[in-house]
């Protein structure tokens, strides 16, 4: 859940950071360096809110820093994704319908994916009118479902995530990878932005591979040249 104190705390560093002269020291003098950097920046600042500041400050921090270093998108257009999905976040914890803890929302080349599971079909019509009434979304791509899930499963659930993410940054064919995944019940969600083919097939098989997944839902993209 996004926390307003924390936003206020990381935008504050933000805003020091990005104005003193050390950083131009550090970083040079080339405006396009600098910009480049304050974008990073500010990418990893969002990931941070909309992840949840505890997740991000373990695991979950390094694989985010990784996914960002390592994107095939332009910091221009992971920062514009970033600031879509934290708008749609935004919203759907505004609104009295939907249940954003219970949503996840991922945003790749401005298309919106929601994953998880909800209370009722009325939440998920909700959820994808809000995520495409945000400025800049061109689609949204729903892996919403009715349901529920116990302690146990989704124990299991965050095991095979973390599994399938280690598997993707193990593979050397991988390294230039930018993968988003999500497993709700056993069914795996994998978002993002893949070189080519024979990459989006890898990560597939990955998934594919760890015990206890039930199917694999592709939602990934295969970069324009």
């Amino acid at each position: 859940m996004i926390r307003f104190g924390s936003i206020k705390f990381l935008g504050s560093i933000f805003m020091r950071l990005t104005s003193a002269n050390l950083f131009n020291t550090l970083i040079g003098k080339g405006k396009e360096k600098i910009k480049t950097f304050k974008g990073l920046i500010l990418i990893l600042i969002l990931a941070v809110l909309i992840s949840g500041c505890g997740w991000m400050l373990v695991g979950g921090g390094a694989y985010e820093g990784y996914k960002v270093a390592t994107d095939p998108r332009s910091v221009g257009v992971q920062l514009d994704d970033a600031i879509i999905t934290a708008k749609v976040k935004t919203k759907l914890l505004e609104d009295p319908i939907t249940k954003a803890r219970k949503i996840d929302v991922d945003t790749v080349n401005r298309v919106v994916t929601l994953t998880g599971l909800v209370d009722s079909e009325e939440e998920i019509r909700r959820a994808i009118e809000i995520a495409s009434s945000v400025p800049g979304v061109k689609k949204v791509v729903n892996n919403l479902r009715v349901g529920e899930r116990g302690v146990k499963q989704y124990l299991s659930d965050k095991e095979i995530t973390a599994r399938i993410k280690a598997k993707l940054i193990a593979d050397p064919e991988l390294k230039a990878l930018s993968i988003d995944v999500d497993t709700v019940n056993g069914v795996v969600a994998l978002t993002g932005v893949v070189e080519n083919e024979a990459q989006k097939e890898r990560a597939v098989n990955h998934a594919k591979s760890v015990p206890g997944v039930k199917a694999v839902v592709v939602n990934l993209q295969v970069k324009r040249n």
